[in-house]
């Protein structure tokens, strides 16, 4: 299982550093005290509007946003046009098979330990098309 981070500033503009600031801004401040992120962290895009990357536009095409609400467009939300497909918020989660198919998608709210499950069915799934365990 591979996990893949994609920085936005979009989100209540709390990440206005460049590329290569990224790293330090984990490990010294956010969430700080000397962590290193054992997944790699990508180069800033955008994941909403105009000029949201082409994979954020596949991913939410490909699965349902997880709430009803975005967020406060006036305090919050950098970016035009707001759709109802956007992500709400940083740390948004999508679940992708090892086929690349989106499977699904988590509220930022949703700590990360709590979709394990998820995983665990996709590996099961992905073992048993390649004949790996079973009966």
């Amino acid at each position: 299982m591979d996990i893949a981070a994609f920085p936005c500033n979009q989100f209540g503009l709390q990440e206005p550093g460049d590329n290569d600031e990224l790293l330090n801004g984990i490990k010294y401040v956010r969430p700080g005290n000397g962590f290193i992120p054992n997944f790699e962290i990508f180069a800033k895009l955008e994941v909403n509007g105009e000029t949201e990357h082409p994979m954020y536009a596949f991913l939410k095409k490909s699965c349902p946003s997880p709430s009803d609400v975005i967020g406060d467009a006036k305090e919050e939300m950098f970016w035009t046009p707001i759709k109802t497909t956007d992500a709400s918020w940083n740390f948004e989660k999508f679940l992708a098979d090892d086929k690349g198919i989106p499977r699904y998608r988590f509220h930022p709210s949703i700590d990360p330990m709590n979709i394990t499950a998820y995983v665990e069915e996709l590996i099961n799934v992905s073992n048993l098309e390649q004949g790996i365990g079973g009966r």
